[in-house]
């Protein structure tokens, strides 16, 4: 970015170039936290999905969807919006797919998930829903 567009957009307010130099954070690397939070129909609950574990052997073969890769763990953080609760849980996404093919013979979730659909460490809530298919089809997760 130019410097004089940057003085040209920041032109009624005082800041210092020091603390435009010394960000901690770049605009690159901002995430909007509504991009990686979900929440159920009537927002009493609410959702954030931690990458843990991917499974580094899997191959892709698909080059139709991107470069993906494929998840083995995460971690849910689900806050109660109305007593401010927070609930952390760790969920082995492999083992439950595995436990719902075995009980149900069939498998609904989608574990593949394209590196574009992961900021900081973070899954997009977009893909929240493939990623707990099974947890709620088996119970695990309620909402």
């Amino acid at each position: 970015m130019n410097s004089h567009l940057l003085d040209a957009g920041t032109k009624g307010f005082n800041y210092s170039n020091n603390i435009r130099k010394n960000s901690k954070m770049s605009y690159d690397r901002f995430v909007d936290d509504r991009l990686l939070t979900s929440r159920d129909v009537l927002n009493k609950k609410q959702i954030k999905m931690k990458l843990i574990d991917i499974d580094e052997s899997a191959r892709d073969f698909s080059q139709r969807f991107g470069n993906r890769i494929l998840v083995r763990k995460v971690l849910l953080t689900i806050k109660q919006t109305d007593t401010e609760e927070i609930e952390e849980k760790e969920l082995d996404v492999e083992e439950l797919e595995k436990r719902v093919r075995k009980e149900r013979l069939f498998s609904s979730s989608n574990r593949w998930i394209s590196k574009h659909e992961i900021k900081n460490g973070y899954i997009v809530a977009s893909k929240h829903l493939d990623l707990l298919a099974s947890a709620i089809a088996l119970d695990i997760i309620q909402f």
